[in-house]
Formats: structure tokens, C-alpha cells, sequence
């Protein structure tokens, strides 16, 4: 009779305990990874000038009037319907994917695409899944997205077999072009830009929990791991930009702002040292995350020009 009371205990404790990791891991599954979930504390709340509200509205109407909503299907991980927003020049056969990142969406990189255009290239700008006006019920960190970029690569040849691509991209964004630079690309896949992107998702995270809660990674992490692959069908580890550098062939510069603590500016040299293709790399003092072109946009465009031009 004790026996068996002791192993009720210790078959009612362990319920309680794989409940409560499950519980746990949900809860911060949540708060990352579901696109509907606010994310104001993660991301920071701040009320914009009216200088820079006037500015977000010239963008929305140079978007509005430069620009054509196109629409794919994908070809992995569900059915999704995504969307971009399309800019085309007349003869020209180079084109920018522009990538944005962490809960922000396409049209966020308008000011890029204004400085793309310029230069005469068309650019395409995506909502990565379960942003904008994409589908997804998960934030895909880039390693999902990746395969995504792939196919929006396969959209633009399908116009012509000869067009010229340039990868780009931001935050999450340029985790995301740095995953997808592992992949097998076609050889219209000219060069990559990675503006502040993180080492993987298991590291960025590991980052997140320990400035925003002051919390270790195990077993918050761990848990909240397990319910990704259940949930999303992947896990932080794998969705690692330094994996897949290893295996890239894509000429890629790497930018980073020296005062990121969002993506910490101490993964630029993990990710430059980790690619296998030609590279660069820049360093933008005094810059934030994501700020590097506007804290010092003449050394910011000049480098990228320059890159560009060696390799297109």
C-alpha cells in the first residue's frame, strides 16, 4: 500500500512538472512567436515626431504610387499565400529582394527601396509569413523564410532567366537571407547584404530572456524549443545563420551598428568569420539597431555601392 501511494506521488508530480514545462513553454512561445500577440514590450513602444510621422507618410505614398501588389504561393511548410510589393524600372534586369525584420513589415523598407530605385533596380519587397498582408500563424525567425526567399528568387526568373538578384536584408530580415544564402541558389543570386542579423534564433533569444526578464535559458528556453517544434515545426538551433554561412557560396557584406544591443554587435564577427563566401564586413559607430544607415548613410551607401559593383 505505501508503495504504491509513493508511486502515485511521483506519477502525480511528474504530471504536474511535463504540465508546467508545457505551460511555460507555451507562454513564451506565445509572446515571441505568435504574430498576433503584442510585442510592444519586446520591441520597445516610443511615439514618433511629427517629423518623422510626415516622412512615414511620404513613404506610404511613394510606396502607393511606385509600387503593384503581387502574390505566390509556397512551395514549403503549408500552402501560404504571401505577398510583396513590386518596383520596376524600365530596362533593367537587376532586382533587390528586401527582407524586413522582427514583427515590422515590407512596407517598413520603403526608405530602402527609394535608395534601390534610385540607383535603377527593381526591388521586391515581402511580408514574410504571418506578417502584413502575408499568411502564417507563426514567426518563421528566418529559417521558414528562407525557403520562402527561394521562391520569390524563382518569381523573378520566371519574368527572365537572366535577371541579377541581390539579397537584403534587416534585422530578421538578414538572418534571413543569410539562412537562405546556405541553400542551393542559382547562380543569378549575385551577392547578399546582411544588416544586423543574428547568429541563430536559440542565441538571439538566449539574449532577449536574459535583458528582458533576467532569466537563464534552461528550461525556459528549453520549453519553449519544444513547443516551436510542435507548433511551427522547427527548433532555435537549427534556424542558425552560422550553419548555413558555413555552407554559402553568395558574396556577402555584413553590417552591423556598434551600439546593437537588440541584436548584439557581438555577432557580426560570429557570422562574417563563420561565412564560407567572399565577405565583407562594417561597422557603423555610434549606430542602434537597425539605425546603421540612417547614424551615417554616406559610408553606408558608399560601401554597399561599392560591394555591389564588385559583384554584379
Amino acid at each position: 500500500m505505501k508503495k504504491r501511494i509513493i508511486l502515485m506521488a511521483i506519477i502525480i508530480i511528474c504530471i504536474i512538472l511535463v504540465a508546467t514545462y508545457f505551460i511555460i513553454g507555451n507562454y513564451f512561445y506565445n509572446i515571441s512567436l505568435n504574430p498576433k500577440k503584442d510585442k510592444t514590450f519586446i520591441l520597445g513602444g516610443y511615439e514618433e515626431t511629427e517629423e518623422q510621422l510626415q516622412k512615414l507618410e511620404e513613404q506610404r505614398i511613394w510606396l502607393e504610387e511606385n509600387s503593384k501588389d503581387v502574390y505566390i504561393n509556397t512551395t514549403n511548410n503549408g500552402n501560404l499565400k504571401l505577398h510583396a510589393y513590386e518596383i520596376t524600372m524600365e530596362d533593367s534586369d537587376v532586382w533587390v529582394i528586401a527582407v524586413h525584420g522582427y514583427m515590422s513589415k515590407a512596407s517598413a523598407l520603403t526608405r530602402f527601396a527609394q535608395k534601390f530605385e534610385e540607383r535603377g533596380y527593381n526591388v521586391l519587397m515581402p511580408d514574410l509569413r504571418g506578417h502584413g498582408f502575408s499568411e502564417g500563424k507563426y514567426v518563421g525567425m528566418g529559417w521558414h523564410d528562407r525557403l520562402d526567399i527561394i521562391d520569390w528568387i524563382n518569381y523573378i526568373l520566371e519574368k527572365n532567366q537572366n535577371n541579377k538578384i541581390i539579397l537584403f536584408g534587416i534585422s530578421m530580415g538578414a538572418a534571413t537571407v543569410m539562412m537562405a544564402t546556405g541553400e542551393k541558389l542559382p547562380n543569378n543570386v549575385k551577392l547578399a547584404i546582411s544588416d544586423c542579423g543574428y547568429t541563430c534564433v536559440w542565441d538571439e533569444f538566449c539574449h532577449q530572456m536574459n535583458k528582458l526578464f533576467d532569466l537563464c535559458e534552461f528550461p525556459i528556453l528549453n520549453a519553449a524549443n519544444t513547443v516551436c517544434k510542435i507548433k511551427a515545426g522547427y527548433s532555435f538551433r537549427e534556424a542558425s545563420a552560422i550553419e548555413q554561412l558555413k555552407k554559402s557560396k553568395t558574396p556577402t557584406l555584413f553590417i552591423h551598428g556598434s551600439e546593437d544591443d537588440f541584436v548584439p554587435f557581438e555577432m557580426l564577427d560570429k557570422v562574417y568569420e563563420a561565412a564560407a563566401s567572399e565577405k565583407e564586413k562594417l561597422v557603423v559607430k555610434g549606430a542602434e539597431h537597425g539605425q546603421s544607415s540612417a547614424v551615417n548613410p554616406e559610408i553606408y551607401w558608399s560601401t554597399v555601392d561599392n560591394f555591389i559593383a564588385r559583384y554584379l
